[in-house]
């Protein structure tokens, strides 16, 4: 009995490997039938929604390398304006550099030329004053010379005079001081003979 019961579950199992292997068969068969329009007509929809996606993908991607390249021409015309007003920019800014160079030069020759013609200006004026110092030097030098002599000789005149007017004085000295002695003699001897009397 065991030996049945252990042969059974073989033999079952052998039949239900069996049932297994032909039942996803009949499994496919009945969905078919039961849903296989169903599912042809979803596979058409999925398809063409997939065509569509793909048209739209391909579409989008047009567009978009359409766009990309637009703006990837707008911005090389943009990048060459820009670098055109740039190079028109820096030669303006050369030109002005230059013109501003070539003033400044002007100005500097024009300072160097005052500069020679205010040396030249200023040697002259000390050339001139030099010589008016030198006229006025030698004007007051005459001057003084004839100063001096004019001096000199008045000194010597009062000097002259002086001596003699200090002859005269000496003189009149020496007569003052013998009438003086006259007079005190002539008083002691009127003294003597009142004291004799």
């Amino acid at each position: 009995m065991a030996k049945n019961a252990a042969a059974r579950p073989q033999a079952e199992n052998g039949a239900s490997e069996d049932a297994a292997a032909v039942q996803p068969e009949s499994l496919d068969q009945v969905r078919d039938i039961l849903f296989g329009g169903q599912m042809r007509m979803v596979d058409a929809r999925l398809r063409g929604l997939e065509e569509r996606v793909a048209q739209e993908h391909a579409e989008l991607r047009n567009d978009l390398t359409r766009r990309i390249a637009e703006l990837d021409e707008a911005s090389r015309r943009e990048f060459a304006a820009h670098a055109e007003r740039l190079a028109a920019e820096r030669t303006k800014r050369a030109d002005e550099l230059k013109a501003l160079s070539a003033e400044f030069k002007d100005s500097l020759k024009s300072l160097e030329r005052r500069h020679v013609q205010f040396e030249e200006a200023t040697s002259q004026a000390d050339a001139d004053v030099r010589d008016q110092l030198m006229k006025q030097s030698v004007a007051f030098s005459a001057e003084l010379s004839r100063t001096a002599q004019r001096l000199t000789s008045e000194l010597d005149r009062a000097e002259s005079a002086l001596r003699a007017d200090k002859v005269d004085i000496t003189s009149l000295a020496g007569t003052l001081t013998e009438l003086a002695a006259r007079l005190t003699g002539g008083a002691h001897a009127a003294g003597k003979g009142s004291t004799k009397d």
